[in-house]
């Protein structure tokens, strides 16, 4: 009699198969991966927005070339006067007053500094004395105000949170702008470096630079909602 030869050892051929393919990693579905290109695109687009939301400056007014004789502000007649103009609620602006705290470190006593902080019709000081006026306050040889209803901010045709402006003793405007590189940036940048120039003497001529900040009579600011 012919013996049998049996494979009782190993499996049929077809259930072998479909141990292999179930066992084999899938990779992500179509829709995983468009989901995940969206979702990427989506979060550069963000980046991108930001950072060109961050280099674009504020409305600047043409500050006076005379120091404006209605301001109640004090024109030091023996050093010059400089004057920043702040929204307390601007939260660009606190690069600003760092800004400014660096400068007065740099330039100690050759200037007269104020930081100016705008306070709307309606509003008590409670709305200005943020800890944005507090860290102002802090900054030695700076003296802070509070302008209401924007008066001294309308005398020197300020527009934008951060603006400065730099007077000599005779009144003559030696520079307006910025002290910022960008919005809420801190760090090097040309307003410092140029004031640091005027006030030591190393430059001349007047000196413009771009204000990066949020608008100094804004709705929303005047609600304390700034973005």
């Amino acid at each position: 009699m012919e013996s049998v030869e049996t494979n009782s050892g190993s499996e049929p051929r077809d259930e072998k198969r479909a141990s292999q393919n179930h066992s084999a990693p899938r990779g992500p579905s179509v829709l995983t991966v468009i989901a995940a290109a969206f979702w990427l695109c989506v979060v550069v687009g963000a980046m991108i927005a930001i950072l060109h939301a961050a280099n674009v400056p504020g409305v600047s007014g043409e500050a006076p070339s005379q120091w404006p004789a209605q301001s109640r502000i004090p024109l030091d007649p023996t050093q010059p006067t400089l004057v920043l103009f702040a929204h307390p609620h601007c939260p660009c602006t606190r690069a600003s007053v760092g800004e400014l705290n660096q400068l007065m470190a740099r330039v100690s006593g050759k200037c007269k500094a104020y930081a100016v902080f705008i306070q709307p019709e309606g509003l008590t000081e409670d709305w200005t004395q943020t800890a944005l006026w507090r860290e102002a306050s802090a900054i030695p040889g700076v003296t802070v105000r509070v302008d209401a209803v924007g008066v001294e901010a309308s005398n020197f045709h300020a527009e934008t949170s951060g603006q400065t402006v730099l007077y000599d003793p005779q009144g003559h405007l030696l520079f307006e702008g910025g002290i910022t590189i960008s919005r809420g940036h801190s760090g090097d940048n040309p307003g410092r470096s140029a004031l640091v120039g005027l006030l030591d003497h190393e430059l001349s001529r007047q000196v413009q630079t771009p204000v990066f900040g949020c608008s100094l009579f804004d709705h929303k600011c005047r609600q304390g909602e700034v973005q």
